[in-house]
C-alpha cells in the first residue's frame, strides 16, 4: 500500500508539473518573454581620423543636429591637388605668353596701320601731283597735235591750188600723226595715274609704285592672322584654366572635407552607447555612437501560435514593468532575422516552435503614465526603459503565465518568512544591546576593581571562541 500510494503521489506530482510546464504557455494569455525596443541609429564616421572631443555619454538626450564628436585627420594624401596645381601652373603661364604675344601683334599692327596711312597719304599726293603733270602734258599734246593739223590743212590747200607739190605735204602729216601718238601715251598715263589712285583709295595695290605698300599690307594681314590666332589660343588656354581651377576648387573642398568632420545626429533621441573615446583612430563608416529613438519605442512580445491568433492589430494589451501601462498590437511576425535585429537597440527575443512575436506600440492615452513599482524594480542605466523585460497581458485574458505565478508566489512567500523572521529578533537584539550599554557603564564606574566581568555583563557580551596560538 505503501508503495503504491508513493507511486500514485509521485505520478501526480509529475503529471501536475508537466502539465503546468506545457499546457500554460500554449494556452496563456499572459507573457513574460518581452523587451522594451526601439529603432536604432548608428552615428558613423565619415572620414578617417583622431577623434578630439566627445560631447555625449550614454543616455544622454540629443536633439537633431546636436554635435556628437570632432574628427580630424591631418594625414591627407594631396598628390592629387599638387598635379592639379601643377597643371594649372603651367596652363596659367602659358596663358600669360599667349597674351603677351597677342598684344605685341596688336602693338606691332598700329605700328602697321600707321606708317601704311602715312605712305598712302604720301602716294596719293604724289599721284594727284603726276597727274596734274600729266594732264597738262596732255593738254601739251593735244595743242601740238591741232598745231600739225592746221599746217597740214594750209598745205594741203596749197597743193590743191599747186602751190605746193606733194613732197612738202608728206612730212607735216608724218608730224601730225607722230603729235596724235603722243597725245593719246599722255592720256594713256594719265588714266594709269588715275586708275592707280582709285586704286590706291580703294585699298588695291597694283604696281610697281605700290610694291612697297603692298609688302605692308600683306605684312599686316600675316600679324593680324597672327593676332587672332594667339586669341583663339587665349580663348582655349582660359577654358582649360577655369576646368583646372574648377578641379582644384573640388579637390581642396574633398580634402578639406576630409581633414575634419563633425557628427552630428539626424535626429532627436537619447544616446543608447558610445564606441569611441577621443584620441582614437577611427576609420570611415566607423560607428562613433548609437541613437535609440525613444518616441518610437515598442514591445516585443513572444506568444504561442495558439495565442497569437487571437492578438490580431489593434488589439489593447497591458503592459506591467514599462513606463506606459498599455499598448495596442501593431503587428505579428511569424520570425525574424539578424538584418532586422541590426535596426533595433535589442535583438529580438528566441523564439522556439510554434510561438511568433507580437509587436506592442503604446497607447497614446496612458503613454505619459508611470507604475512606480516597475521603474523601482527595472531601473536602466539606459532611457526610455529600452532593454527592459516586461509583462504582456491581454485585457481580457483569463489563464495566467506560469512561470509569472510561481514568481509572484516566491516572491510572496520569501516576503511574508523574511518579515516573520527579522521582526523578533531585532527587537530583543536591540533590548539586550541597550542593557548592554547600560551594565558596562555602570561596571566602568563602580569603585570596586572587578579582576572580570560580571556574569551579567557575561550573558549580554557574545558568545565568541577566541583561538589561542603559541610558539
Amino acid at each position: 500500500m505503501i508503495l503504491r500510494v508513493s507511486s500514485l503521489v509521485v505520478a501526480g506530482i509529475l503529471s501536475l508539473l508537466l502539465i503546468n510546464a506545457v499546457v500554460p504557455p500554449i494556452v496563456a494569455d499572459q507573457s513574460d518573454r518581452a523587451v522594451v525596443n526601439a529603432p536604432v541609429t548608428l552615428l558613423t564616421s565619415p572620414i578617417d581620423g583622431e577623434i578630439d572631443s566627445l560631447a555625449a555619454n550614454p543616455g544622454h538626450s540629443v536633439e537633431a543636429g546636436d554635435s556628437l564628436a570632432q574628427i580630424s585627420n591631418v594625414r591627407l594624401d594631396r598628390g592629387t591637388l599638387i598635379s592639379l596645381e601643377d597643371k594649372a601652373s603651367d596652363a596659367r603661364e602659358k596663358l600669360a605668353s599667349a597674351q603677351a604675344n597677342k598684344e605685341s601683334d596688336h602693338a606691332y599692327l598700329k605700328s602697321l596701320d600707321s606708317e601704311i596711312a602715312a605712305q598712302i597719304e604720301q602716294l596719293k599726293a604724289q599721284f594727284q601731283s603726276q597727274i596734274v603733270e600729266l594732264r597738262a602734258r596732255v593738254a601739251q599734246s593735244e595743242s601740238l597735235s591741232e598745231e600739225k593739223k592746221a599746217l597740214v590743212d594750209r598745205q594741203s590747200d596749197m597743193v590743191a591750188r599747186d602751190a605746193a607739190s606733194n613732197y612738202m605735204l608728206k612730212p607735216t602729216k608724218q608730224q601730225y600723226s607722230a603729235a596724235l601718238h603722243n597725245a593719246d601715251a599722255e592720256n594713256a598715263k594719265l588714266n594709269q595715274k588715275l586708275a592707280q589712285l582709285d586704286a590706291l583709295q580703294k585699298g588695291v595695290y597694283v604696281g610697281d609704285d605700290l610694291v612697297a605698300i603692298g609688302t605692308l599690307v600683306q605684312k599686316r594681314r600675316d600679324i593680324d592672322l597672327d593676332e587672332k590666332r594667339m586669341g583663339i589660343e587665349e580663348k582655349e588656354l582660359s577654358a582649360v584654366l577655369e576646368d583646372r581651377q574648377r578641379l582644384i576648387n573640388k579637390e581642396q573642398k574633398r580634402l578639406d572635407a576630409l581633414a575634419g568632420a563633425n557628427v552630428r545626429t539626424p535626429t532627436g533621441g537619447k544616446i543608447l552607447n558610445v564606441g569611441a573615446t577621443p584620441g582614437r583612430h577611427v576609420n570611415a563608416g566607423d560607428s562613433v555612437a548609437s541613437l535609440v529613438d525613444c518616441d518610437k519605442r515598442f514591445v516585443v512580445a513572444i506568444f504561442s501560435y495558439r495565442q497569437g491568433q487571437g492578438m490580431k492589430v489593434g488589439t489593447r494589451v497591458r503592459v506591467d514593468g514599462a513606463s506606459f501601462g498599455s499598448g495596442i498590437v501593431s503587428a505579428v511576425l511569424p520570425k525574424t532575422s539578424d538584418k532586422i535585429d541590426d535596426r533595433f537597440a535589442v535583438p529580438f527575443p528566441q523564439t522556439e516552435r510554434r510561438e511568433l512575436y507580437a509587436i506592442i506600440a503604446p497607447d497614446n492615452r496612458t503613454a505619459g503614465m508611470v507604475h512606480a513599482a516597475a521603474t523601482a524594480q527595472h531601473d536602466q542605466p539606459t532611457s526610455c526603459d529600452v532593454g527592459q523585460w516586461v509583462t504582456v497581458t491581454k485585457d481580457d485574458g483569463i489563464v495566467p503565465s506560469m512561470s509569472v505565478t510561481w514568481r509572484r508566489l516566491e516572491t510572496l512567500v520569501t516576503s511574508w518568512s523574511n518579515k516573520k523572521d527579522s521582526v523578533q529578533p531585532n527587537e530583543g537584539e536591540e533590548r539586550r544591546r541597550e542593557t548592554g550599554f547600560a551594565m558596562l557603564a555602570a561596571a566602568f564606574h563602580s569603585a570596586s576593581q572587578a579582576v572580570g566581568p560580571s556574569a551579567e555583563l557575561k550573558d549580554w557580551m557574545p558568545q565568541t571562541t577566541d583561538a589561542v596560538v603559541s610558539r
